[in-house]
């Protein structure tokens, strides 16, 4: 069962942009848009299983330059 997340993302400012860029260059990212409100940036992204979205994403997402806090949040489906 593959696993599908939302993260929103704060970052410091003036870095949303050249977050969502960098985000959006990871693999398994689907989505990568920066927004107003409490967070800069929100993105989708999948992997096969919880192990790989921690190893292949999360991980490279927590490793951008700029990010202050994440929160994910999984997708469940029906």
């Amino acid at each position: 069962m593959s696993v599908q997340a939302y993260i929103l993302i704060q970052t410091e400012v003036g870095k949303a942009g050249s977050v969502a860029r960098a985000i959006a260059e990871i693999p398994g990212v689907t989505l990568s848009e920066g927004v107003t409100g409490p967070y800069d940036v929100i993105m989708r992204a999948e992997a096969p299983g919880m192990e790989e979205f921690g190893r292949t994403i999360l991980s490279k997402v927590q490793a951008v330059a700029g990010i202050t806090r994440t929160l994910t949040c999984p997708v469940t489906s029906n």
